[in-house]
């Protein structure tokens, strides 16, 4: 898949020593999410780089894995190309912007605000709250 950009000021706080956050990345995606199999973590804290290693079982994991890494504060990119994957999908990616909602999201990529939840619902991972997303988020817009 390649290189993710991410906003390395915003996210939520995982890690406060930089030591910690290869460990502290690694068990945040383990816990998050099944899927991704032999998972290595690397964090350049000069650059922000999060470099991911293993086997994702499809490409949701895969995706998912780079949103809980780069919505993290600290990180400004998520390189993948460590990763094997069994398939790629359509699925695309959208930065919020402030005054975004789910539902405005949802209308502009599926043309009806009501479909908020399979957004919502891709993205558990990174969005625990509906109502709760912020300006310069990363998140998976997946086919309709």
């Amino acid at each position: 898949m390649g290189l993710f950009d991410f906003v390395r000021d915003i996210g939520r706080k995982l890690f406060t020593k930089d030591s910690d956050a290869n460990d502290k990345l690694k068990a945040e995606i383990e816990a998050s999410l099944k899927g991704v199999e032999g998972l290595t973590v690397d964090y350049d804290p000069s650059s922000g780089t999060v470099k991911l290693g293993g086997t994702a079982s499809d490409a949701a994991a895969l995706q998912k894995a780079i949103l809980i890494a780069g919505n993290t504060m600290g990180v400004s990119n998520v390189s993948t190309t460590g990763m094997n994957i069994a398939a790629e999908d359509d699925t695309q990616y959208y930065i919020i912007k402030s005054g975004d909602t789910l539902s405005a999201i949802a209308q502009h990529f599926y043309k009806d605000a009501n479909k908020y939840p399979k957004i919502f619902e891709a993205n558990r991972e990174v969005i625990k709250d509906a109502n709760l997303i912020f300006p310069g988020q990363k998140i998976r817009i997946p086919p309709a």
